[in-house]
């Protein structure tokens, strides 16, 4: 039990962030890589979230899984939760722990010890660490052991989780929590210019970008649904919707001004902790609840004008998904949107957490049908070179470069 990663509410104890001496950053780079043509890999993915939890990280591994079977590679994931097998690869399920404040999440809490275990009877050529926390950390430490290569995904934003919840002394400790689990691994990708900022100023090195991929064919304009439609504005107002996580992170006491304006139609696709608030909070909103495949693609490619209010996303996938749907986009000027969501063309980037600012941007949209029309086209236009295909293949690409690195200059501890 020594081995374990302190829980969150009691991750103040955590060393402090300047008792570490660790390297200076390199500069991180856009990487160009050539078509996979290499050796079969062995991959250990190691993830904090699994299905049946549908969120951005549960998502990406769903997609990478998928990538690697399809290329021929071999690969396990070691997750808190899933099925037993997932894309014909098997599934060890890591010990966990409810979070007290976020029921419907479960926290990956497992020894260095059995992850070491696993390692050894599985081999991996490389170990990926899928938004590494808690169990992350130990996975990181485990491979660094063994002297296996690891290539680590910056996705969850810790220390804005950590501020949002008001955890005492929570900000800092996930500071440090972040800076000792990336400086460990061979290899940091951060989905967006946002990201690796906030890494650089951590001193986190070698880092690079990896941004996420989307669904072309399930996030299409052509499945707008009238229907639905007719179903959540029965007297044509303009479609307003959000598709993510219920939770207080995600800011979306914002959209009460929108859910006042008689003007539109507020939507909400998803489920977490603030469901029974919000339905307080936005009275006249419609709550759809979690939603998969055609009839997500469906629910996206209806909306008018598609919202977000969080300002510590990583990446912001599902802005990515509304703008492949042919949606404009309405999303706070912090973190991946600034990326994701092409200002002025594909959509508007308002201040964050003013809701004035961005009610003004939907109304801009909402009184002009032309310019939303046209919007509609450039945002399908502005992700068309974004396929899941081309995102895997760039960090197959990082995978070896990490494992020839270590076969370069002989294995070192890294622990």
């Amino acid at each position: 039990m020594a081995e374990m990663t302190p829980l969150v509410p009691i991750a103040p104890s955590l060393p402090h962030l300047t008792q570490h001496r660790d390297p200076q950053p390199r500069p991180h780079s856009r990487r160009r890589f050539v078509p996979d043509t290499g050796e079969q890999l062995r991959v250990l993915v190691v993830a904090e979230s699994f299905l049946p939890q549908i969120n951005g990280v549960t998502n990406s591994v769903r997609r990478v899984l998928e990538h690697l079977a399809a290329e021929g590679h071999r690969a396990e994931l070691v997750a808190p939760t899933g099925p037993d097998t997932y894309a014909g690869f098997r599934v060890r399920h890591a010990r966990g722990a409810t979070l007290p404040f976020y029921k419907d999440f479960k926290i990956g809490l497992e020894t260095r010890r059995r992850l070491r275990q696993t390692m050894l009877r599985f081999r991996p050529d490389v170990v990926h660490i899928a938004s590494p926390a808690t169990l992350g950390y130990q996975a990181a430490k485990a491979a660094g052991e063994l002297g296996i290569p690891t290539v680590a995904i910056y996705q969850t934003d810790l220390v804005g989780f950590a501020e949002r919840y008001e955890l005492p002394g929570g900000a800092r400790a996930m500071a440090s929590l972040t800076k000792r689990i990336h400086v460990k691994v061979d290899r940091t990708l951060a989905p967006s210019s946002a990201s690796l900022t906030q890494l650089a100023e951590m001193e986190v090195p070698d880092t690079a970008l990896w941004p996420r991929g989307v669904d072309l064919e399930q996030f299409h304009p052509s499945r707008r649904d009238d229907d639905l439609r007719a179903r959540v504005a029965p007297d044509g107002r303009l479609v307003v919707g959000y598709v993510g996580r219920l939770a207080p992170e995600k800011e979306l006491e914002l959209l009460r001004v929108l859910d006042q304006d008689p003007r539109y139609a507020v939507v909400l696709v998803g489920g977490g902790p603030e469901e029974q608030r919000l339905r307080t909070v936005l009275p006249h909103a419609t709550f759809l609840g979690l939603l998969h495949g055609d009839d997500l693609g469906a629910a996206y490619a209806s909306l008018d004008v598609f919202v977000h209010t969080g300002r510590h996303e990583t990446y912001c996938q599902s802005a990515q998904e509304a703008l492949a749907s042919g949606v404009p986009v309405v999303a706070p000027r912090s973190g991946g949107p600034i990326d994701v969501v092409d200002d002025t063309v594909a959509g508007y980037l308002y201040t964050p957490g003013d809701a004035t600012d961005l009610a003004s941007y939907v109304d801009l949209l909402a009184g002009d049908a032309a310019a939303r029309r046209a919007m509609a086209v450039a945002a399908r236009r502005s992700v068309e070179g974004r396929s899941w295909a081309s995102v895997n293949d760039a960090l197959v690409g990082h995978y070896r470069e990490v494992v020839a690195a270590r076969r370069g200059q002989g294995l070192r501890s890294v622990g």
